[in-house]
């Protein structure tokens, strides 16, 4: 997402899956009860980054906990976009935390790292407060509209086949593709066909 601006991006994930109180923990932790937890991210990286969305669900949940995870998802770029009140909150989270981002050597270390890695300005981490402090709900919705493509989610799933397929197969995915332990695509199983014998 080199073409958006990263401190909005950064409250735009906090608002959809990074905090505890991000909207899809909230629905699936704290509302329906099917996981303990549900997050989301932004991989640091120099080009693509993939934002990842994870959900450790009941097993009997698992085609439910999709469904919600794609309404949250359609929601957040058309009828539910981010509010001010959520804005504000990440907002003030993100600057009250910022004296603790640098209390070890190692993290001192690595917000260097961040300004050599990503090519970053010298002074990105001195204007970092007042670029969160003046950051506007508008580009946080236009960002959450770059970044946020329901029509092109890949999901993965990790569970037991015989107490999720069947629920799964209803959701109309494009391909269900099943994969074991090493990643490898299983093959379909081969029926054996007996030749018929003519009297």
């Amino acid at each position: 997402y080199g073409d958006v601006s990263q401190i909005a991006l950064e409250q735009m994930v906090s608002i959809l899956g990074g905090d505890f109180t991000s909207r899809i923990n909230m629905n699936l932790r704290e509302d329906k009860h099917w996981a303990y937890g549900a997050s989301g991210f932004v991989m640091g990286a120099k080009a693509e980054r993939p934002f990842i969305m994870y959900a450790p669900v009941q097993t009997d949940k698992s085609a439910e906990s999709v469904t919600e995870l794609r309404k949250e998802i359609s929601e957040f770029i058309s009828t539910r976009p981010v509010t001010k009140e959520e804005l504000e909150k990440v907002k003030t989270n993100q600057i009250l935390s910022l004296p603790g981002q640098w209390e070890t050597n190692s993290s001192v270390n690595q917000s260097i790292t961040n300004l050599v890695n990503y090519g970053l300005p010298d002074d990105y981490y001195q204007k970092y407060d007042a670029n969160v402090r003046n950051l506007s709900l508008q580009e946080v919705r236009d960002v959450s509209k770059k970044v946020v493509k329901p029509e092109a989610v890949n999901w993965f799933m990790v569970g037991d086949r015989a107490k999720i397929a069947d629920k799964l197969d209803e959701l109309g995915f494009d391909a269900i593709i099943e994969i074991d332990a090493d990643g490898k695509p299983k093959k379909p199983a081969i029926k054996e066909v007996k030749p018929e014998i003519k009297n």
